[in-house]
């Protein structure tokens, strides 16, 4: 019975980005997310990749930017609850290989999705907003930072 099984780490929430094979699961989620739109009959090809940057945007917000504290027992005496995701990530040192991915990936998706929507100006709108709401919070200025008190506690 392993009722209690050590790990080395002092918050496993730290480096699990890091972790073999996540960039992979992640890159294929993402194309997964956007085949599964593309499959619906009643939407065009400029929709489906709206859609699919705006999901993945609200989800990477959610996940990294939204949502405190760890799923894990943590020995460091409640630190970790008090902050995001991408705080903890990698125990908050900036310009990490996983910080820099999680930075890029969304900037392609924009990319690609405004080519594909071929710079439609309500989907271009649409698409900057989405990629503004998860790149200004990966900002090392605003680490730590709560704008307006939102997600204080």
């Amino acid at each position: 019975m392993n009722v209690g099984v050590a790990h080395s780490e002092v918050n496993p929430n730290t480096r699990v980005m890091n972790s073999r094979g996540m960039w992979l699961t992640y890159a294929l989620g993402v194309g997964l997310l956007h085949i599964v739109l593309l499959s619906i009959p009643f939407f065009s090809v400029p929709v489906a990749w709206t859609l699919t940057n705006v999901i993945h945007n609200l989800g990477m917000y959610v996940f990294l930017h939204a949502v405190k504290g760890t799923p894990f027992e943590t020995p460091d005496q409640g630190k970790a609850r008090l902050l995001t995701h991408w705080e903890q990530l990698d125990y908050g040192v900036q310009f990490t290989s996983s910080r820099k991915f999680f930075t890029i990936s969304p900037i392609i998706l924009y990319f690609l999705t405004s080519f594909y929507t071929k710079y439609d100006p309500t989907h271009f709108i649409l698409n900057t907003a989405s990629l503004l709401t998860v790149l200004i919070p990966k900002l090392p200025q605003l680490h730590g930072v709560r704008i307006f008190g939102i997600n204080k506690y």
